[in-house]
């Protein structure tokens, strides 16, 4: 059964094609129908609600829902698109054309959620490179390959020229890149950089990249040591 994971921190939502994969996600909650969504959703304030819908690709944003369920229901039906969490790179997805924000009269206002000044993405699974040993000449004897020491998990091998291979360059610059600076390079909208720097880069090559929000609400990363 495919099972999605909203993370929450970033309210970014990740599709997995089974539930054992969406368990691997630090700080999320998980949900595989609509009902499990409606209850996970009922503790949330409406200004949570509000921001995973502007959060998901190709639709209006809004500043106001005419109520909770009529929010629930949307945010069900629009998330069925999502592509299951990449392998390696996320394949970006065509550049919605700009809309205007759309505005529903009748409000259920609620204070909006802090979000916290500073957020770690945990470097969890790192995966090692996988990488064919090499042939051993045929006039000697083989000989068993010594264990790399223990220390930190090594970075997947990048190719390149790569988006991975560009996003890792951005990060390593003094006071790291902002979420629209990743955005303008690769072409990718918000909540493919966020499933990208928490899946690929955290869970996947073991790196830990720092979020942070400034006063004037941009966020940015950073690679950690």
């Amino acid at each position: 059964m495919k099972t999605f994971t909203i993370e929450n921190g970033t309210n970014n939502i990740i599709l997995h094609g089974t539930a054992a994969e969406a368990e691997t996600v630090a700080e999320a909650e998980r949900f595989s129908t609509a009902e499990e969504f409606g209850e996970l959703a009922g503790t949330w304030p409406a200004s949570r609600l509000i921001e995973i819908w502007n959060g998901l690709p190709g639709v209006a944003p809004v500043k106001k829902f005419t109520d909770r369920k009529s929010a629930v229901t949307r945010i069900w039906k629009a998330i069925q698109s999502l592509n299951e969490s990449p392998a390696s790179e996320p394949t970006p997805e065509p550049e919605a054309q700009p809309e205007a924000a759309s505005e529903i009269v009748t409000p259920f206002d609620e204070p909006q959620a802090e979000t916290p000044a500073a957020e770690l993405v945990a470097a969890v699974g790192a995966q090692a490179p996988d990488v064919a040993p090499e042939p051993t000449p045929a006039t000697k004897k083989a000989t068993r390959q010594k264990k790399a020491p223990t220390g930190e998990p090594k970075a997947k091998a990048t190719r390149e020229g790569s988006k991975t291979a560009t996003i890792l360059e951005l990060l390593k610059r003094e006071g790291g890149v902002s979420l629209k600076g990743i955005m303008e390079a690769t072409g990718w909208q918000a909540h493919s950089v966020r499933g990208f720097v928490s899946g690929t880069l955290g869970k996947k090559m073991g790196l830990t990249v720092v979020s942070t929000k400034g006063a004037d609400g941009e966020r940015t990363y950073t690679l950690g040591s």
